[in-house]
């Protein structure tokens, strides 16, 4: 079965929130209309209101999905009862997988913060808040266990994976590669897991 058919199987608000995620990310919550997202779907516009009030609500609830996804990861890892170094790395790569499998987020944040600074900052908030009250053992993450440098370093790494998103594809031909490749995937994990290794071993 191919693309198309099987976004047709899903439920109409699934395939809404589908459509309007892809048009924010691209255009921005304000150049975004709903027509343009009913067009998408291939239904009418009043259609829209069956599921979703207002322009907001759908751009919260496509918010709330992209956030739910990336919060998963965090969350199980805080619930974990012996957190070890390696297994922050194996989370860390996995963020990492994340938005390149689902860029959307990075670029829907890049638009908030260039339009609507509060906003982003209350996104930023809940997708990284819990970051910052883990209880990082000294023994396990030498320099993430400051609290002071812990947020500085969730920030850095943030900027690296985020940035890379909205800005690799403007270097294709300097790179001379598909910066979404797998193997171009490979060597910007590689390079932040690195970078990461050089922050937590050294306080």
């Amino acid at each position: 079965m191919d693309v198309a058919a099987k976004t047709k199987q899903k439920p109409t608000p699934e395939r809404i929130l589908d459509a309007a995620e892809n048009l924010f990310a691209e255009k921005g919550y304000s150049s975004t209309s709903l027509g343009e997202v009913a067009e998408e779907v291939g239904i009418r516009s009043p259609s829209l209101y069956n599921h979703f009030e207002n322009k907001q609500a759908l751009y919260s609830a496509v918010m709330d999905r992209l956030l739910e996804l990336f919060s998963k990861p965090l969350t199980e890892l805080k619930q974990e009862e012996n957190l070890t170094a390696e297994r922050l790395y194996q989370w860390l790569g996995n963020v990492i997988r994340m938005h390149h499998k689902h860029p959307n987020l990075s670029r829907l944040l890049q638009h908030a913060a260039l339009s609507d600074g509060q906003q982003a900052n209350d996104l930023i908030k809940r997708l990284f808040s819990h970051m910052f009250d883990m209880n990082l053992e000294k023994d396990i993450l030498p320099g993430l266990g400051n609290a002071e440098l812990r947020p500085w370093a969730a920030v850095a790494l943030n900027n690296m994976i985020m940035s890379y998103i909205t800005m690799a594809p403007m270097y294709r031909e300097l790179l001379g590669e598909d910066p979404f490749s797998p193997d171009a995937l490979e060597k910007q994990t590689g390079l932040i897991m690195k970078l990461a290794h050089l922050v937590i071993q050294n306080e």
